[in-house]
């Protein structure tokens, strides 16, 4: 399978902050590829200079074999990109953007309706309503559509289900396997660790590094630490104190729980009965199942360390 997306020693910075440090990443033709990290990792600068908006300072990148600098304008013809802020006119209707979108690539509604027709779906009973006036859910529909209607080969994504409710963003990852089915290449990047295990592959960046890359099964795997859920009723007397303890690696709220990284002279027993000897009678430690977010913790730990 040949890679549709190459990007090689890639940096960019703005002033002092290195937004993108010489990372390099290859994307399959018809893969749905995800890039993971929090706000400020250098996610939404990979996406600009990679949908042609933007110059890297080093390094280079391709799409379709297309250099992203040089081969600009062939790219935009064969590209989808939705930013993350809602980027369509507010003040014209469904069909006023539709059209609009469809006319700057030369081709009409009709030529690829059959591609956005899943998705255009409920905005066809309101195509008059202006799309400053839609629903979040709604919106994100309406630019994805805009997107692909001129089916493009490479659809860049870069936080689409940002703001949006949860059953919204459900909807929006079973379009992804559709549109992915279709053959359509899919760069989509998120800080949702949920959505991350939706992707064939995804890699982790953090302060403009590529922290890992692999497919959610092979990262997870990765976890080899003794890894422990806690609970009690003073929840942060407990985060407290295993903080403390010699034996805990590391400890860090997880959803309604704190998962605990143990070292092999962790023992659940003995840690559970010097917390009740400091106060906290209620404490239980049980094993618990690492996830993707697991790994990403531990490797800004590994980073932070080096």
């Amino acid at each position: 399978m040949n890679n549709t997306i190459e990007i090689n020693n890639l940096s960019k910075s703005y002033g002092k902050l290195v937004a993108l440090d010489d990372i390099s990443l290859s994307i399959k033709s018809g893969e749905l590829f995800g890039l993971l990290g929090p706000d400020g990792a250098g996610k939404t600068t990979l996406f600009k200079i990679l949908s042609t908006l933007m110059v890297p300072d080093k390094g280079s990148a391709s799409m379709c074999g297309l250099d992203v600098v040089k081969d600009y304008r062939q790219i935009r013809l064969r590209i989808g990109y939705m930013p993350e802020k809602f980027s369509l006119y507010q003040d014209m209707t469904v069909m006023e953007n539709l059209r609009f979108y469809a006319s700057l690539f030369g081709v009409s509604i009709k030529d690829n309706f059959d591609l956005i027709a899943p998705i255009f779906g409920q905005l066809e009973k309101f195509p008059n309503r202006f799309a400053g006036n839609l629903s979040g859910g709604m919106k994100q529909k309406l630019a994805l559509s805009c997107a692909l209607i001129h089916r493009p080969d490479i659809l860049l994504l870069d936080e689409p289900t940002t703001g949006v409710d949860a059953v919204s963003r459900d909807e929006f990852w079973q379009m992804l396997g559709g549109l992915k089915e279709k053959g359509i290449t899919i760069l989509v990047s998120t800080s949702y660790m949920d959505e991350a295990t939706r992707c064939e592959r995804l890699a982790m960046i953090n302060s403009g590094h590529i922290l890992k890359i692999g497919t959610p099964t092979e990262l997870v795997a990765e976890l080899d630490e003794n890894l422990y859920n806690a609970v009690a009723k003073d929840m942060f007397k407990l985060l407290t104190l295993l903080q403390k303890m010699p034996e805990v690696l590391n400890c860090y709220t997880f959803g309604a729980t704190l998962h605990v990284v143990g070292s092999n002279d962790f023992n659940p027993r003995k840690v559970t009965a010097q917390l009740v000897s400091e106060g906290i009678p209620d404490a239980k430690i049980y094993p618990a199942k690492g996830d993707i977010e697991d790994l990403f913790i531990k490797l800004m730990e590994n980073t932070a360390n080096e």
